[in-house]
């Protein structure tokens, strides 16, 4: 519902999260202002796989995996990397999330995950609707390919985690799968379909197409780093950027795996660390999947995207400045060569970005508590594209009514986890 208001919201961070905040709060009557360091889709925003899954309510600590992580960082061909420098400042948080590796939090997890991905494709149609974004938007299937069914039978817990909210799939051998998508030859020998899912063919695009209609509206776009937040009275009442001082009536954290030094201006800490993933696409591919392809044994998905393939994912911890992995970037290449063999194309182009990973895998969406006009948008791991539309009608439903139309408990930026 529209209201009349001239209240001013500047929302900092100008990926999926800050510009759909954006959108909503305009739809709402209120005049924006995105600040951001490197303009709009600058980070994961770009680099995702590009899939609206869905169904990914199950997060990385399932149980089990205290007892493969070992193997794993030591197997040259496994899908986890560690740089090791960078281990004494990560193990505090990774105490914490390893903690989650039991059913009961993670069934927690997915739980509190479902409402904000169950009907992702909807909230995208819907954030898109009237602006240049919409042609980005493709329903279709999300598969899960597997070697064998005794390797889809080893995560049956999350399978039965996802049965019980309510997804359903239909299961099939290698050769139903390799006439569904030929690209993969007789390469997997099972395969899972899931439907009511979708995919945005070229990520970046979109979201800059996005900023574009905010900007369109009468929005704002500051390019800039953020120095400080000011307040007053324990309300906000601006930011100091590199560019000037921007007052506001409101403000919106939507920074990601950058958020930390923010957050603490406003007293208190979350634990947040970056994940890396990486992506390397082959331009003008000679054949593409035609859906969303998980390649579950190696934690990566193959997406077609417009004029190439996408193949994004691998988990590294790592910190927010190392250089990228070349083992990592050689080992998702010789995989894809692996695995669609025959497949011809222009050039091979990487990118490394950085997931915001808390503790307990849930995002932080909600009031700074004690700070009058303060909200934070931040934290969705794997599923920030996925979450990115319906997280910002939340927030806008959030600062125009005091209300959401979920329960926002699971997600309460003062939580302890």
């Amino acid at each position: 519902m529209t209201v009349s208001t001239e209240r001013h919201v500047v929302i900092v961070g100008c990926g999926i999260v800050g510009v759909s905040v954006a959108i909503w709060l305009q739809r709402a009557g209120y005049r924006v202002t995105l600040v951001d360091r490197t303009g709009p889709a600058g980070g994961t925003a770009y680099g995702n796989a590009g899939v609206l899954a869905s169904s990914a309510v199950v997060p990385v600590t399932v149980p089990g995996i205290l007892r493969k992580a070992p193997g794993m960082l030591i197997d040259r061909s496994s899908p986890l990397f560690m740089i090791w420098s960078y281990f004494p400042a990560l193990l505090p948080w990774l105490v914490r999330y390893l903690g989650h590796a039991n059913r009961p939090d993670v069934l927690r997890i997915a739980r509190a995950l479902y409402p904000l991905l169950h009907d992702s494709l909807e909230q995208h149609q819907d954030l898109a609707l009237g602006t240049g974004a919409a042609q980005y938007i493709h329903p279709g299937f999300y598969y899960f390919a597997y070697e064998n069914r005794a390797e889809f039978v080893e995560e049956k817990a999350a399978w039965e985690i996802r049965r019980e909210l309510g997804y359903r799939w239909e299961e099939m051998d290698g050769t139903a799968f390799g006439r569904e998508e030929p690209v993969f030859g007789n390469s997997f020998g099972f395969a899972v379909r899931l439907g009511d899912h979708g995919r945005i063919s070229d990520p970046g695009e979109y979201v800059s197409a996005l900023a574009d209609h905010v900007i369109s509206r009468q929005g704002r776009l500051v390019i800039s780093e953020v120095r400080d937040i000011r307040m007053e009275h324990n309300a906000v009442q601006g930011l100091v950027t590199e560019e000037g001082y921007i007052a506001c009536d409101a403000m919106v954290l939507a920074t990601g795996a950058w958020s930390g030094p923010l957050v603490e201006k406003f007293g208190f800490g979350i634990p947040l660390e970056t994940e890396r993933g990486y992506h390397v696409e082959l331009v003008n591919p000679s054949r593409m999947p035609g859906h969303p392809v998980m390649i579950a044994s190696r934690k990566f998905v193959a997406t077609p995207m417009d004029g190439r393939l996408r193949c994004a994912g691998l988990l590294e911890f790592g910190g927010l400045t190392a250089k990228s992995n070349r083992r990592a970037l050689g080992l998702l290449e010789g995989q894809v060569g692996k695995l669609m063999p025959g497949l011809r194309y222009d050039r091979i182009e990487h990118w490394l970005g950085h997931r915001p990973a808390p503790a307990d895998s849930i995002p932080y969406i909600g009031q700074v508590p004690g700070v009058a006009g303060a909200y934070m948008a931040l934290g969705h791991h794997h599923v920030g594209l996925t979450a990115g539309a319906k997280t910002g009608r939340i927030l806008a439903q959030l600062i125009s009514s005091g209300e959401a139309d979920i329960d926002l408990d699971p997600y309460r930026v003062s939580r302890s986890n």
